[in-house]
């Protein structure tokens, strides 16, 4: 008989892992079902605040492959609106519900592939009985918050609860639709995922664009009238709203592992070896937002929720799983972002995370254009650089600018990840013509000051 491989999750991760070892295994060795609560499947979370935006007009546009293709072209059994509800490994076997028809299905496994992503930090003063309150972890999320934004009578004043990616990103999403925007932050500042000076840049550029930034300030309920949100209680007071989104960030999705007995690792999210099996229970994989992964700068797991590490990590499952062999390396948290006409950028270590994975180290910030000063459209980028000491090994990197100033974090991705010092850096043969960067680049120029403050610290 074929074995039966059974994926949890159908997003990135767990379609990736399925169409994987569907290549590699035809049907009468291996059959693949696909269990997937929502209406669709390999989608685009990342791209829902530009389709909120209307910069991308059609929905289907952040579909990247419909369960149809998964049917016709890989001939997997993909279940949707089926929300899997309890894991028997004793059994073998997964207990699924399907939500249209109000039944329960058993279904047993061979191979099961765990890809239940995350979800979003719900508080609990965001009430459910109170309308025009939205996350965005899903496009049927973004499809309710469009029918609110476009519903008689239309909301006008918009809070974005949380300044992380999705927040800053939503706010300028309303904003570009016309609401007057709040952006309700408890922090110190927006984009904790950078240090505070960097984040400070940010918001400088947010409030340029008319986006109010709240910061140091606490949700602690909301107020409605007639069913409908009002305003978003705080501690320094009410601020009106018709409409808010919730951007507090996510969590692994494991309460089904948890519940199974998969081992959780101190992130919360599930222990995998660099193959992506779950150790001590033979024949479960796990791969995407609700795994851990080993940082490579720090050697700690870590939590990194992104869609490009549970895409390779899903293809390494798929891999595994069609006979083939593949690891995952680990993640240094690479991610880019743009606010309004601001790009960031950061890979590796923050400045907190190097203090706690106890490295002693240097940091600098170095200003450039993103072009030769005098060729038109040049703008000012300012690039940050930790550096560990005595041995000038780049522990991280921050870039925050304008037009090209993002994509540049990709150079300083490189060195990371293979362990180039700063003083290595300085030598890197990077591209050079006016209209692209200055003849010495943003990134070199940051590598010498740094450089320079290693041997002002006895290097």
């Amino acid at each position: 008989m074929a074995e039966r491989m059974i994926v949890v999750g159908g997003d990135a991760a767990g379609m990736s892992a399925a169409s994987q070892a569907r290549r590699r295994r035809d049907r009468t060795d291996l059959e693949i079902a696909a269990f997937e609560r929502g209406h669709f499947t390999s989608y685009s979370a990342c791209g829902i605040p530009y389709w909120i935006s209307g910069l991308v007009p059609e929905r289907d546009q952040l579909v990247a492959r419909a369960p149809e293709a998964f049917r016709d072209d890989f001939d997997i059994d993909v279940r949707m609106r089926h929300e899997v509800t309890a894991i028997d490994l004793d059994r073998r076997e997964v207990v699924a519900r399907d939500l249209d028809g109000d039944r329960e299905v058993r279904v047993g496994f061979d191979t099961l592939v765990y890809a239940t992503g995350a979800r979003p930090v719900q508080p609990e003063w965001a009430r459910d009985d109170v309308a025009g309150v939205f996350g965005v972890q899903t496009l049927d999320d973004g499809a309710a918050l469009l029918d609110w934004l476009e519903r008689e009578p239309r909301p006008r004043h918009a809070v974005v609860v949380g300044g992380g990616y999705v927040g800053v990103e939503m706010a300028e999403a309303l904003v570009q639709r016309g609401l007057s925007v709040q952006l309700v932050e408890q922090a110190a500042q927006p984009m904790s995922t950078v240090d505070p000076d960097m984040g400070e840049l940010v918001a400088e550029a947010m409030r340029g664009t008319g986006i109010g930034i709240r910061t140091g300030m606490k949700v602690t309920g909301l107020d409605e009238r007639d069913g409908r949100i009002a305003a978003v209680v705080t501690t320094e007071g009410p601020i009106p709203a018709d409409v808010v989104v919730l951007g507090l960030g996510v969590r692994p999705n494991t309460a089904l592992a948890e519940a199974a007995g998969l081992p959780l690792g101190p992130s919360g999210a599930i222990r995998v070896d660099r193959r992506m099996r779950v150790p001590g229970v033979p024949g479960v994989w796990a791969a995407g937002d609700c795994v851990e992964s080993l940082h490579r700068v720090s050697g700690m797991p870590v939590h990194v929720p992104l869609g490009t590490h549970a895409n390779k990590q899903g293809r390494v499952v798929g891999i595994n799983i069609g006979g083939g062999y593949a690891t995952f390396p680990g993640v240094i948290g690479t991610a880019v972002t743009k606010v309004c006409d601001l790009e960031v950028g950061r890979t590796g270590l923050r400045e907190q995370d190097a203090a706690k994975a106890g490295f002693e180290f240097v940091t600098v910030l170095a200003e450039s254009t993103n072009r030769a000063g005098y060729y038109p459209g040049a703008e000012k980028m300012t690039v940050k650089l930790i550096a560990e000491r005595p041995s000038g090994r780049l522990l991280g990197a921050q870039i925050v600018g304008r037009s090209e100033a993002a994509k540049r974090i990709d150079a300083l991705a490189v060195a990371l990840w293979n362990g180039m010092t700063v003083d290595e850096m300085t030598a890197l043969d990077l591209g050079y013509a006016p209209p692209y960067a200055p003849v010495w680049d943003p990134v070199l120029i940051a590598a010498r000051k740094a450089v320079d403050a290693l041997a002002g610290t006895g290097r």
